[in-house]
């Protein structure tokens, strides 16, 4: 990999986020360095240091998408900073621990339409597999983002059959997937619109989609639209709020970044459950 552009962060880490559950387009190479696919744009990163990421594209592709893709305006104040401060200076010992495990973590600006056809897939499913059934989708569809690198298809590029194909691996969830491309060509706009609506308006016309309950709602919301402030609750994050939280979780101090404290918790519970299971 030829690094052609370098940006610097406190908080930003790619195996951390690679492994976060939010994203599914990261693939680490054999030399240790990130292959990232996002729509139609591909670029390979390096954890350069702890604060330097290396990318291979050049200064105008970064500032034209990869810039806003990981969410870093290096005009504006640190988000993440100021979130740090929140959690040390809390009494919150779990979370300062989650912190500490993934301080790295950022929320990336993901394409919307695939934000909708991953996490549909994700429900009731895990990592490893979700990702299996998104590499045969863009096998199977063959639109090229560069030498052996494919794109997500979008509604206009397949039929609704596309998806009953038991060899995709999808199970139950294929039928969301044919239903979702064909409430898309009926209403071409209705995703694009979405972007304008406001987290609350957002969950309404989401869960009007068939396949999409509040859990992935908000994967979508928080992935997708970045709505920081979306906090989905799946098992893990359950068994978290039951565990540390008995008494309720303070949403008031952390309102407004719900989401990037959710990523922490997450990101620290499976972790640790990966190392159980060593």
């Amino acid at each position: 990999m030829e690094i052609s552009k370098v940006i610097k962060n406190d908080h930003f880490n790619l195996r951390q986020i690679a492994l976060s559950g939010q994203c599914f387009r990261f693939r680490e190479t054999d030399d240790g360095d990130f292959l990232i696919v996002s729509g139609d744009k591909a670029v390979y990163a390096r954890q350069i240091s702890p604060n330097e990421i290396g990318l291979s594209c050049c200064e105008s592709e970064y500032e034209k998408y990869w810039q806003n893709y990981f969410d870093y305006p290096e005009s504006k104040e640190d988000l993440y900073g100021k979130i740090e401060n929140l959690i040390m200076d809390s009494q919150d010992d779990y979370l300062k621990s989650t912190f500490d495990f993934g301080s790295g973590m950022r929320i990336l600006r993901q394409d919307l339409w695939e934000s909708i056809v991953c996490f549909i897939i994700s429900q009731n499913n895990n990592i490893k597999r979700i990702k299996g059934s998104i590499d045969r989708i863009c096998e199977k569809a063959g639109i090229s983002v560069s030498e052996g690198i494919y794109k997500i298809p979008r509604a206009e590029d397949v039929d609704p059959e596309f998806f009953i194909d038991k060899g995709l691996g999808l199970g139950y969830r294929d039928v969301f997937l044919a239903d979702l491309i064909s409430y898309t060509r009926d209403n071409p706009k209705w995703y694009e619109e979405l972007k304008n609506l406001e987290y609350e308006d957002a969950m309404k016309r989401l869960t009007d989609i068939k396949g999409i309950g509040p859990k992935v709602a908000n994967c979508i919301c928080l992935f997708g639209l970045h709505h920081i402030d979306a906090f989905p609750i799946d098992t893990h994050i359950k068994q978290i709020l039951k565990t540390y939280y008995p008494g309720g979780f303070d949403f008031e101090r952390y309102k407004g970044v719900a989401g990037i404290i959710q990523q922490y918790m997450f990101y620290y519970k499976i972790s640790q459950g990966k190392k159980g299971e060593q």
